[in-house]
């Protein structure tokens, strides 16, 4: 598996994104504020959390109050100096916002719908299945003056906004698989970024030591263990490069997508159809925590639907190898761990930005109908974190009202990158939390 023989695809990829057209060309287009290098003074000063909030029996809540709310920090209550409520049916509008020295974008009564189809992780079987999905809903879409866009992550599809359902439909059908790395199963050792990444960052043992079997396995000759072992180390860095330049690929072009949608005026709602995929680095969650952020201050709602349906957790006969029971069971226990880790991305997205994640059924259609539907009422919290410390921590969230029975949705944490020099001037330099993002 070698990482130089996958560069043109990875270039490939990122040139395919960058050099398409406006995602959006009818509309104006506003040049975003901030720049790829955060600050801490611009980053992490402000943590908005939207938050949905259901009865028993499933009905949207939407009188509430700022104090009806508490919001906790890693478990350490914070005072929220920002409230807002959003519905479907009103504009959303800065006075809203109970925050002095604020300003949010004011937000029109139109709705846009942007189908963003994960084509650089979806297999081809999964991709069919959705598609066909895609194409039944758009009948029953767009008859109240919405318009919609189909995009793909990797930049390859891209519709533009329309109310042209034949666009629309054309734009689906032209989507494929165009994944950065395709196992071809004939590596040895066999391994995924999952695997990889236990071993390169984790020193885990049992990771290495069934990567080191897989290796004797593939070559019956090899008697000394200390080669075995270098060679799958070497394996693992080059899987775990991979991975990583797959997730920094996905997470940029699904940042730029969010940073387009934010500057339509009207209510957003961003569908992103993906199998899901690993954000396991600090720099990846960083990135996460970002985009999350971007949505939040545009009332922009991520709904993600996974476009696996009910799918199997365990090895196939292909992946088992013929190595020891003990390797098999450790294998295994990656491969549950890598789906289950898959989901993350999509479940932090839905929740940070008060939408819906829609996972486990094969009711694709069902699944997208929910999915293009706007939360009835979304409320908005803000807080200034207390003397926050740049370690590259993730800090976890929790929300909770005063009144039983309630179900509440908000987004799970944030990430606080570690301090570069630049970032430790701009921080030493003020002790007042900036309000500007």
């Amino acid at each position: 598996m070698s990482l130089n023989k996958r560069r043109p695809l990875i270039i490939l990829c990122c040139s395919l994104f960058l050099s398409s057209p406006d995602l959006f060309p009818q509309q104006p287009k506003e040049t975003p504020k901030d720049s790829h290098a955060f600050t801490f003074k611009s980053n992490v000063s402000v943590v908005l959390v939207p938050v949905r909030i259901n009865d028993r029996q499933g009905n949207a809540v939407g009188n509430l109050k700022k104090e009806d709310f508490q919001v906790f920090d890693n478990n350490k209550r914070q005072e929220i100096s920002g409230f807002m409520v959003a519905t479907s049916t009103q504009s959303r509008t800065a006075a809203n916002l109970q925050s002095p020295g604020r300003s949010y974008p004011a937000v029109g009564p139109r709705r846009f719908l942007i189908f963003l189809f994960d084509d650089m992780h979806v297999t081809s079987a999964d991709l069919a299945r959705t598609q066909q999905a895609a194409i039944k809903i758009l009948g029953t879409l767009l008859d109240s003056g919405d318009m919609a866009a189909v995009a793909s992550i990797s930049g390859s599809v891209n519709s533009g906004l329309t109310a042209d359902r034949a666009k629309l439909e054309h734009a689906i059908m032209k989507l494929r698989p165009q994944s950065l790395y395709a196992s071809t199963r004939t590596d040895c050792p066999n391994m995924d970024y999952y695997q990889a990444e236990l071993i390169v960052n984790e020193d885990s043992i049992g990771a290495l030591q069934a990567a080191t079997e897989e290796v004797f396995n593939c070559n019956p000759s090899l008697t000394m263990h200390d080669v075995a072992e270098r060679l799958a180390r070497s394996a693992a860095e080059r899987a775990f490069a991979v991975g990583e330049q797959d997730t920094q690929v996905s997470l940029a072009s699904l940042r730029e997508i969010v940073r387009s949608v934010a500057a339509l005026p009207g209510i957003s709602t961003l569908i992103l159809v993906s199998p899901g995929f690993l954000t396991l680095t600090a720099q990846a969650r960083n990135e996460e925590s970002r985009i999350i952020d971007t949505a939040a201050l545009s009332s922009i709602t991520i709904n993600a639907l996974d476009a696996r349906g009910l799918y199997t957790m365990e090895l196939d006969a292909s992946d088992r190898g013929a190595g020891s029971t003990q390797t098999t069971q450790a294998k295994s226990e990656f491969r549950r761990s890598s789906v289950s880790f898959n989901e993350d991305i999509m479940a932090e997205l839905a929740n940070g930005t008060g939408g819906t994640y829609f996972h486990n059924s094969n009711d694709l259609e069902g699944g997208l109908k929910r999915l293009t539907s706007t939360p009835e009422y979304l409320y908005l919290l803000e807080f200034y974190p207390r003397n926050p410390k740049q370690n590259g921590s993730y800090h976890h969230l929790e929300v909770k009202v005063d009144r039983a029975g309630l179900n509440v949705q908000a987004r799970r944490g944030y990430f606080i990158p570690k301090a570069t020099k630049a970032s430790k001037g701009v921080s030493d330099a003020s002790t007042t939390p900036s309000s500007n993002h």
